[in-house]
Parts: C-alpha cells; sequence; structure tokens
C-alpha cells in the first residue's frame, strides 16, 4: 500500500512563516484560543494543508496566505538609535524600529533578533518567517559583536574573568573575544562577541564585574557588517549574496531572485542606502557627541 504524501504543515510553523509571530509566541496564542481554523478554535497540535487555503483567523482577523513558490526572501539592514523598541505596538507610546521601515504589500517585516531599548546599531529585518525563526535559534551559535563602551579603567583581571565567564541569573556566559579599542579618559571602548541572544546580555555581563556601560551598539551580525554609509535611523536592502549566506547558515535553500540590482559578490553583502523620510523629523534620533568606534 502506498503512503500518502502528507502536505500538511504544524499551524504554528505556518504563521510564524507568514510573519505573524515566532513559533513561541503563536503557540501562546493557540493556548489561550485566539486562533481559529476554518471557524473552529485551533488547539496545539493542529496541523494545516496550506494548499487548501483553509480560513485561519488571529483574533478575528483573516490572515492571507501566499504561495512559497512567489515569495522572495528580502533582508533589510536598518541601523536602530536607542530610543526605540523592537515591537509592533507599544501601550506607553514609544517609537518602535517598525515606523520606518519600508511598507510592504501582502508581507510583513520581522526582525531577526532584538536590541533593548538603549542599544543602538544593525538590526536585521526579513519577510521569511523560517530564515528569522533559525537564525535565532541558539543551536546555530551566530556570532554578534558589539562596541562597547565602560567607564573607569578596566584591569587586566576582570578581562580575563569576562574571557572565563561570569555567572548570570539565567545561566554563565562569556565573551567568545574582547578587544580593546582605546578612548579618552574615563571613557574606554571595547569589541565583544558572543553567540547567544540572551536579554541583555552584553550589559548584564559587565554589570556582574561592577563595570557601567553607558554606550552599545551592535557591528556586526554572522558576516553582516553595519554598513558604514548607513546612518542612524535608515534602512538598505541586502542584496543576493548576503541574503544566501544567511540563508546558508542555517540550512536554508538559496534564493534565485532578488528586488536588489546588484547580485555580485564584489557587492561584499550590502547594496547602496536607501533613506526614507520620516513622518516626524522631530522624533529622528539626536546625533551623539562622543568619539565613535571603529567598525569593521
Amino acid at each position: 500500500m502506498k503512503n500518502i504524501k502528507d502536505n500538511t504543515e504544524k499551524l504554528q510553523k505556518v504563521l510564524a512563516n507568514l510573519g505573524n509571530g515566532s513559533r513561541r509566541e503563536i503557540e501562546a496564542m493557540i493556548a489561550a484560543g485566539k486562533i481559529s481554523v476554518d471557524g473552529k478554535i485551533a488547539n496545539l497540535g493542529d496541523r494545516v494543508d496550506v494548499s487548501a487555503n483553509p480560513k485561519i483567523r488571529i483574533n478575528g482577523h483573516l490572515i492571507q496566505l501566499r504561495s512559497k513558490e512567489k515569495e522572495v526572501c528580502r533582508v533589510l539592514a536598518y541601523y536602530k538609535p536607542e530610543g526605540e523598541i523592537c515591537s509592533r505596538n507599544d501601550p506607553q507610546g514609544r517609537a518602535t524600529v517598525f515606523e520606518r521601515l519600508p511598507r510592504l504589500k501582502n508581507a510583513r517585516w520581522i526582525n531577526i533578533g532584538r536590541l533593548d531599548i538603549n542599544t543602538s546599531g544593525l538590526l536585521l529585518f526579513t519577510t521569511d518567517g523560517e530564515l528569522a525563526n533559525r537564525l535565532m535559534h541558539p543551536r546555530h551559535e551566530i556570532e554578534r559583536e558589539y562596541a562597547v563602551r565602560v567607564f573607569g579603567n578596566i584591569t587586566d583581571q576582570q578581562i580575563n574573568q569576562l574571557r572565563k565567564g561570569v555567572q548570570l541569573e539565567d545561566g554563565p556566559a562569556s565573551f567568545n573575544s574582547i578587544k580593546a579599542q582605546g578612548g579618552d579618559g574615563i571613557n574606554q571602548w571595547f569589541n565583544v562577541v558572543i553567540t547567544e541572544g540572551r536579554n541583555r546580555e552584553v550589559r548584564r555581563m559587565w554589570e556582574a564585574i561592577d563595570v557601567q556601560v553607558s554606550r552599545l551598539l551592535r557591528i556586526r551580525y554572522g558576516n553582516i557588517n553595519l554598513p558604514k554609509g548607513l546612518s542612524r535611523g535608515t534602512w538598505m536592502e541586502l542584496g543576493i549574496d548576503s541574503v544566501n549566506y544567511l540563508r546558508e547558515l542555517v540550512g536554508l535553500p538559496p534564493e534565485v531572485k532578488s528586488f536588489t540590482k546588484t547580485t555580485s559578490s564584489s557587492d561584499k553583502k550590502i547594496v547602496r542606502p536607501k533613506r526614507i523620510k520620516l513622518n516626524n523629523p522631530s522624533k529622528s534620533p539626536r546625533r551623539a557627541t562622543a568619539k565613535k568606534p571603529t567598525r569593521k
């Protein structure tokens, strides 16, 4: 007897791939009874066949299903300024990273990881939920590099302690590398590398050795550097070489189409920046007066 091919996928995976949240967030919505399939409240473990065009609703809103063959994986590099949060909406009315991004039709931008409100620098967005979920999974151990400004004289003993590891409330943590970058007076800059994405991990590691971080800037994610020509609050779309580099990192097949014109390896994984007009210029981030760290 021949096996019948199963075209179904887990409901949370389908919705995550469409950019409706992480799988964990969607599982929480399913458990709370906020998701329905063809008029019936969904349960954890439900599977759906997208080709059958099921009517999936979240909080009563119909979700548009798209054919994967028509999708093109897109990735943006955004220079997040301090003062923005990594949420789509904020009850307190604070600025969010999504406000400055380009509008999409029948798709949405998904942030790959987060930066806290007081951290600036490189933040990647994609239209591919599976890519975002895999890049955020700790098993892939993707490097994140930060430029950190701290107050005070840092001893060799403290540096060795950060390399060896410190104990945080959610477990031990250590920097893969830490390099002094100089500074002025009591302001000292360091470049540090981690492979995890725990909440406020870099700040908490310095605090564990009684050192206060005064500025934190992410300058690299994997092999994608914060572009030198990108100013705070603006974005650029990455070329196909960058997109496929990220997809290869997590075992996804390469893309053959791109929304950018540049596809050669000489692109160095970025394209020319595209600036957008701000809806409210008064919300533009203030320029920092401190000495800037060296970007790679």
